[in-house]
């Protein structure tokens, strides 16, 4: 049987006759870059750094990839041997799970990233492949990928590399795709030596992230970075200055400090900002002030110090609640950092007793629970809390939980009437005041609601 065919006209034949050329001429420009590189750059007579209208070169050979990225000195120097040849873009491409709504599920979507070989040896501290790239061509401004060589030196914590950028004419203010300098990008301890450099030759101290306007000290700050922010603070950075949202680094130190095992680097950080001068009642984000934030994270000695240097016991944030209701929240979930002296400290600074319905979240911790009770002067009726303790817990203190039921809608010992009399009396200053009366010390420890195990 015949096979059946059909005629092409001149206009198809033409169409596929340009198909097969620049496929053809495709696989010979691959072949061109897979053999060498620098063949494309020899009768390249241009600037060394590119200008606005000349078209950027893509690097896409894996050989030249590897050397890169191994810091291979030698075959980097074989490869960009001629000026300007060393000013190209580096293109990747990498598979990622993407959603397709037209498909409705996930599927392995190829993406491009751009990088250059200067970002690429900076951010990997190989100082001699840098300094070679740079007498070849290499802008140490150019924004390859959306960053320049000198974020990635910085954040990788290569200070060598940085110095060398730096001297080479890198820009220390020069901002990121994401609205970063490269000041911002040093967030580790090991970054210190890059700040200075970044300091020394011109980095603007107090410059805000184009987008977030966070400040290095807000980044230093957030870290618990101290040495960062001693000389970022002696440079003259401003410690009330506040990101979008409204944050100062004061309150962003004490947002952060959420982990007891860092609390001592974060508490000097703190000491240091409030020396300098910032505010202790700057409220930021949802109006949460630096109280709020030191008292969500039960840290004591935190807010023992926010607390001498003025902060407000009783402020609101934009949710209604105190630091105190931020303390009660948290009992549960920092038992080791002893959560009913956080709560017996706001107490005797004049903290008022919150709403009933703050009573379920302090429940299941006996000690904060009792000196909570203890600041009424009569406990309301109701057991709508108990539900809220866990039964090993009851159990374990059950005479504490059964003397709170006794005594609930009753009157109160006068003894703890006169307790609460005194305290009313000197109000927020009942830490200083009770102290200085020189009473027994039994009788000083009831009056600053030291728990006792049981509700009379």
């Amino acid at each position: 049987m015949a096979k059946e065919t059909f005629p092409y006209s001149a206009a198809t034949l033409r169409s596929l006759q340009q198909q097969r050329e620049q496929l053809e001429d495709e696989e010979r420009r691959r072949a061109v870059r897979s053999q060498c590189l620098t063949r494309r750059f020899m009768s390249d007579s241009r600037p060394s750094y590119p200008t606005a209208n000349r078209r950027r070169q893509y690097c896409r050979d894996t050989a030249i990839h590897n050397a890169l990225y191994t810091g291979d000195v030698e075959r980097i120097k074989g490869i960009f041997k001629e000026d300007g040849s060393a000013e190209v873009l580096v293109e990747t491409i990498s598979e990622e799970l993407q959603w397709s709504p037209e498909m409705g599920l996930f599927s392995l979507t190829p993406k491009k990233s751009h990088t250059s070989p200067l970002r690429i040896t900076a951010g990997r501290g190989y100082s001699e492949c840098v300094r070679h790239l740079i007498c070849r061509g290499a802008n140490p401004n150019s924004l390859a990928g959306g960053r320049s060589a000198l974020h990635d030196s910085c954040e990788g914590h290569h200070a060598e590399c940085t110095q060398l950028l730096l001297s080479r004419g890198a820009d220390p203010n020069l901002q990121n795709e994401d609205g970063q300098a490269p000041l911002h990008l040093c967030t580790s301890k090991e970054t210190l030596a890059c700040s200075k450099l970044l300091l020394d030759y011109g980095a603007r101290i107090s410059l805000p992230c184009h987008y977030t306007r966070a400040t290095p000290l807000h980044v230093a700050s957030v870290r618990g970075l101290e040495e960062h922010v001693a000389l970022y603070l002696s440079l003259g950075a401003d410690p009330c200055a506040r990101n979008r949202e409204g944050e100062t680094p004061l309150n962003a130190a004490c947002a952060a400090c959420d982990s007891p095992q860092h609390f001592d680097r974060y508490l000097r950080v703190a000491e240091m900002l409030l020396k300098a001068g910032g505010d202790p009642g700057m409220p930021g984000k949802k109006g949460h002030g630096p109280l709020h934030n030191a008292s969500s994270n039960c840290h004591l000695r935190l807010v023992q110090l926010l607390l001498d240097h003025g902060a407000s016991v009783n402020v609101t944030n934009s949710a209604g609640y105190t630091p105190l209701d931020c303390a009660l929240q948290v009992c549960t979930d920092y038992p080791e950092c002893q959560p009913h002296q956080l709560v017996q400290t706001l107490f005797n600074h004049g903290a008022a007793p919150p709403s009933v319905k703050m009573w379920r979240c302090c429940a299941a911790s006996p000690l904060a629970f009792e000196i909570l009770l203890n600041s009424y002067d009569r406990i309301p009726p109701g057991d709508f809390w108990v539900e809220a303790v866990p039964t090993e817990i009851w159990e374990e203190r059950l005479t504490f939980y059964q003397s709170v039921l006794q005594v609930t809608n009753q009157p109160r010992r006068l003894q703890h009437l006169a307790r609460c009399a005194v305290r009313n009396l000197y109000k927020g200053q009942c830490h200083q005041a009770i102290p200085d009366l020189r009473l027994p010390a039994a009788l000083t420890a009831y009056l600053l609601l030291l728990p006792e195990g049981l509700i009379h």
